[in-house]
């Protein structure tokens, strides 16, 4: 029997004090509800979650971002619909001009309206904006020779024109959309100022049909394919949501807390340091034996 080391002490106080650790990790589990609060905790486990955290916010801005570029594309097709409707009306005009019962005053009233909805023609275009850039004015066209230059003046390449719409969650996940320009003389309905399209005669109303013609045709093109990538992005989104869930749930089973399986390693945790605790006070006692010899 010794007294100047109390091994049975030194034991159960490490004990103690590892259940002590346990314990101070329960609770920081069990109150944050997270498994993973620092790299210690896990540290193979908060590598892999913080990949797909920043997954996770990646894919949460690109389905903003796809989002956006409907609204985008919803507004564009919306101007290309009036301006669908105004041709339509100078192609009505045009082929009541083409009978021949008509007079040069009637006629002349057919060309002032004709010119007044050329005129409508201009202003959908420069007024058709989104977030303050305008859309068919040749801002996002197609490069070709008559695609503006680029600030240092050398010829605008695909990359500059057009609009990207990044729909990903990673570098380089980005769809080009061109829109032409979309004014009357764009759709060959105006050179230089003027009026190509006329109501004066039966002829020239006869050659207004098929200029307005190709500018339908030239619009309902691009209907068509504003049409196709607004499907394309809305199945897009769905799919980026599935992938936002799925990834969310991954993150979650590696680092969440199971509060269930936490509050059993708790109560057994509180038990031990109250064991512990007992178990300390009798290892205490023990050196007290010995003045009962020395008495």
């Amino acid at each position: 029997m010794i007294i100047n080391h109390n091994i049975s002490s030194v034991f159960a106080n490490r004990q103690f004090k590892i259940t002590e650790l346990s314990l101070n990790s329960d609770i920081e589990k069990l109150s944050s509800g997270l498994r993973i609060n620092k790299a210690g905790d896990d540290a193979s486990g908060l590598a892999v979650s913080e990949k797909m955290r920043t997954q996770i916010k990646g894919l949460y801005q690109a389905m903003r971002n796809t989002e956006d570029a409907v609204s985008f594309l919803q507004t564009a097709e919306g101007y290309l619909e009036e301006t669908t409707q105004v041709l339509q009306r100078i192609r009505e005009l045009s082929v009541q001009a083409g009978n021949g019962v008509y007079s040069t005053e009637d006629r002349s009233l057919i060309n002032v309206e004709i010119n007044q909805l050329l005129d409508e023609l201009n202003r959908i275009a420069s007024h058709a904006q989104f977030n303050g850039m305008d859309i068919f004015l040749g801002r996002f066209a197609e490069p070709n020779v008559n695609t503006p230059a680029s600030a240092g003046g050398a010829p605008a390449t695909a990359e500059e024109t057009g609009i990207w719409f990044h729909i990903g969650p990673n570098m380089n996940q980005k769809v080009q959309v061109f829109i032409g320009t979309m004014n009357a003389a764009a759709l060959g309905l105006m050179e230089d100022k003027s009026p190509k399209v006329s109501a004066e005669l039966p002829e020239t109303a006869n050659r207004s049909i098929g200029l307005i013609d190709q500018a339908l045709e030239k619009v309902a093109k691009q209907r068509t394919d504003l049409g196709s990538y607004q499907n394309r992005f809305e199945k897009l989104f769905k799919g980026l949501y599935i992938a936002f869930e799925n990834t969310q749930a991954a993150e979650s089973r590696i680092r969440d807390t199971n509060m269930a399986e936490q509050m059993s390693e708790f109560v057994k945790n509180q038990i031990l340091a109250q064991a512990n605790v007992s178990m300390l006070a009798q290892a205490n006692l023990k050196p007290q034996l010995v003045l009962r010899l020395l008495g």
